[in-house]
């Protein structure tokens, strides 16, 4: 960690309940904000409500003990999440060859490949040689289905998607930390009054979080299609820029440590349907900035903070899945896809930001928007494959940049 100002004595004195308050914010934002994506993509790969409420409980669990172990051991307010970006790679993917039980045998694989990261730091080496420009090309055209819901909602049910978008609209505006998160309470509401006028129930036995274990399966469209697109959004999106947000904190996060710890959580809740954690890049300003503590060397104290309550969070599981079973077809979606209106509008400003690599980067983004599969394996990884194709032609004979 960089030296730091020394603090005023004013600044010392702020009470040990404020960065504790900020980890519970930190986590109550994150997984408010994104944990419909999560289950838009458990259920487009095969799982069934149980499996989706099992993965989002051992997603919770996981990225919860992994934070207080990282914070704690570390000194340092590192927080982990679910990987988003992954978990919309997960929806834009679909079912693959051998269904469900080869989707978690892909999240198996995607656990190997970020321990391999850990031990091996040429693969990580590797991955930052794959232009910035093209990796969030495709993460763009992953998002755009899913960002598209919002408007195809407001067309099938007005009444459902309406107050969700003015909710989000109005707090983006006057405190947008809060927007989606008060988005999916305005999605609640609709919910509750969809129940309430059609006579749907909810089995009390459905809200209580259980885990769901699965054995996986291996299969060569979904190792190709979705475990290596997965590690490569969750690499690029989540843990690199997680990194470069902390040193603007001041923190250096231990590349080795960070990598296995999120790695072995990955593999410990794959059977039980947790696709995959890393590093948090957006929440963990909420965490390690100045306004979690004045004293960066208590800032430790949000992350240990995030963590336990993600695990508490983890609880309520069954409930958000119940919720989403009984909701009208267009809400979560519209949920789903507000939350990712931020990534998608950031990764196509990276994709085509250099004039000189806006040609693969559309290529790229057309590729992996068009959801078309090949031989079994899935858009994005030929999306990949299309750009950097692409842009090997178009250097042919360059000199190196």
């Amino acid at each position: 960690m960089t030296d730091t100002p020394r603090l005023q004595p004013a600044e010392a004195r702020a009470p040990l309940s404020r960065p504790i308050v900020a980890g519970i914010v930190t986590a109550l934002v994150g997984v408010t904000s994104s944990f419909a994506v999560v289950l838009t993509g458990l259920d487009a790969v095969g799982a069934t409500p149980a499996q989706a409420a099992s993965g989002l409980l051992v997603l919770c669990v996981t990225m919860g003990i992994s934070a207080i172990i990282l914070a704690w051991r570390y000194r340092m307010p590192i927080t982990v999440a679910w990987s988003t970006p992954g978990a919309a790679v997960l929806a834009a993917t679909g079912s693959v060859e051998g269904g469900w039980p080869a989707a978690v045998g892909a999240f198996l694989v995607t656990a190997g490949l970020i321990l391999l990261t850990a031990l091996w730091p040429q693969l990580g080496r590797l991955i930052a040689r794959i232009p910035p420009s093209i990796a969030q090309a495709m993460l763009a055209g992953v998002l755009l289905p899913l960002c598209l819901a919002p408007v195809s909602g407001l067309v099938a049910d007005p009444w459902g998607v309406v107050p969700v978008i003015v909710t989000w609209l109005v707090f983006v505006r006057v405190a947008p930390r809060w927007a989606v998160p008060l988005a999916f309470v305005a999605a609640s509401v609709v919910v509750a009054v969809h129940v309430a006028t059609t006579g749907a129930t909810i089995e009390p036995g459905s809200l209580i979080p259980r885990l769901e274990f699965t054995a996986p399966a291996l299969t060569v469209g979904a190792v190709v299609g979705l475990a290596l697109p997965l590690f490569l959004v969750t690499m690029a999106s989540q843990n690199v820029p997680g990194v470069a947000i902390m040193r603007s904190f001041g923190y250096d996060v231990p590349w080795r440590p960070a990598m296995f710890v999120t790695g072995l959580g990955t593999a410990l809740g794959a059977t039980a349907g947790g696709h995959a954690i890393n590093l948090a890049a957006i929440s963990a300003a909420l965490a390690a900035g100045p306004d979690a503590d004045p004293d960066p060397k208590r800032r430790w104290v949000a992350g240990v903070s995030t963590g336990a309550s993600g695990i508490v969070l983890g609880g309520l599981s069954a409930a958000l899945v119940a919720l989403v079973v009984v909701a009208p077809a267009a809400v979560i979606p519209a949920v789903a896809g507000i939350a990712l209106f931020g990534a998608f509008g950031s990764a196509v400003q990276q994709a085509i930001d250099d004039p000189g690599e806006r040609l693969p980067a559309v290529i790229t983004f057309l590729v992996a928007a068009s959801g078309v599969a090949i031989a079994g394996v899935s858009a994005a990884f030929w999306a990949l494959v299309a750009g950097l194709v692409v842009r090997e032609v178009l250097h042919l004979g360059r000199r190196p940049r």
